[in-house]
């Protein structure tokens, strides 16, 4: 039963009317959809629905980083998956940090040019890594226009601990996750666009010519719908290829004359942290446990922080005093290749999920794309 149906007649004239559009989820895919497709048809009625108070993902959980693909990544990925599809999704990463960063500007998401550097504990690793990285340099090039993109860098100069090589991206950066979520709600309502918070959506019905979304809150009712629900898919699809993943992180407390610059992945990417706020932010760790981290509860998992205070301890600050000061999880959308799905699942209801642990850096042409198919 809706936990509401005492709606007036100004809520039912203004929530409850036939929308355009309606999308399932405010986390950058949904907004990015919202604001790419009003853009494109100003006159339309948008509504956003979220079913937390933030976006329930990974949106406002993931650790601010505007990557597109460190070596070892792309080498796993081009190892089991069609070397199209790879380098399809890589063009798509880039172009969507440049949307995102045309569409709020550098200084509104807090965007930084750090490098993104990715650390090696084996010499066979580091190794074959090194040989492919001309190769890799040729092919980044076409995609994104810019030379030597990879290159390797001394561990001497980077003070961890058990490192036997570095390899850094030149053109990555990051973001302040909070700054970016703030400025596309922003975005999107001064287009118009409407976004209710607190509405969780348990069945979508798809009629002739329209959609209804059954809610605790009441039935929504859209011409159009698109899923923007990432890991959470499948609560609201029936689709196939795409799983939740839990991401966890921890945060210390500020810690005095932090020297840490950049984005750092560990682990073909499984692990990865950062300075923001003179704090790490150290997150990942699923490759322990696959099974219990494909899930869509948001609980902390002992055996992977325990980890990751370990790794922090002995491999990032080897000579600094810290405090964790929080931890939390996040869920993101993963499948058997990274290439996100943009596709119809009805006739008028089309899904935009699957960002592979990259929504920051993709989910701004997700959202264009999914707001062109839709349109």
């Amino acid at each position: 039963m809706p936990k509401n149906v005492n709606h007036s007649y100004w809520e039912n004239k203004f929530l409850f009317k036939k929308f355009d559009l309606i999308i399932i989820g405010s986390g950058i895919v949904g907004l990015s959809t919202a604001i790419s497709f009003k853009q494109k048809n100003k006159k339309a009625t948008v509504l956003v629905l979220e079913k937390g108070i933030l976006p329930s993902g990974a949106s406002t959980k993931n650790a601010g980083f505007a990557c597109f693909g460190s070596v070892s990544e792309l080498l796993d990925d081009l190892s089991k998956m069609n070397d199209e599809t790879v380098w399809q999704t890589v063009e798509m990463r880039w172009n969507g940090l440049k949307l995102l960063r045309q569409r709020l500007g550098d200084k509104h998401i807090d965007y930084k040019a750090l490098g993104g550097y990715e650390l090696f504990d084996k010499e066979e690793n580091y190794s074959n890594c090194v040989n492919k990285i001309d190769e890799l340099n040729k092919k980044i090039t076409t995609i994104i226009g810019q030379k030597k993109c990879y290159s390797t860098l001394s561990p001497k100069k980077l003070n961890f601990k058990n490192i036997k090589g570095v390899i850094l991206n030149q053109y990555e950066g990051q973001i302040d996750t909070s700054l970016m979520t703030n400025n596309l709600l922003s975005f999107a309502r001064d287009l118009g666009i409407t976004v209710l918070n607190s509405i969780s959506v348990s069945k979508i019905n798809s009629l002739l010519d329209s959609v209804e979304l059954l809610s605790d809150f009441g039935i929504f009712k859209a011409t159009k719908v698109v899923v923007a629900t990432n890991g959470f898919a499948k609560e609201l699809l029936n689709i196939p290829d795409v799983k939740p993943a839990r991401a966890q992180v921890l945060i210390t407390k500020p810690i005095k004359n932090l020297k840490i610059k950049g984005a750092f992945h560990y682990q073909e990417g499984y692990y990865y942290f950062r300075n923001i706020d003179d704090r790490i932010l150290f997150g990942g760790g699923r490759n322990l446990d696959f099974k219990g981290e494909t899930t869509t509860i948001l609980e902390l998992n002992n055996t992977i922080q325990k980890q990751l205070d370990y790794l922090l301890k002995e491999m990032i600050l080897p000579d600094t005093k810290f405090e964790v000061d929080y931890r939390w999880s996040g869920i993101m959308g993963i499948g058997s290749e990274k290439k996100p799905i943009i596709k119809f699942i009805h006739s008028n209801v089309l899904a935009a999920v699957r960002m592979g642990g990259m929504g920051i850096a993709i989910g701004s042409i997700v959202g264009q794309d999914a707001a062109n198919k839709i349109s």
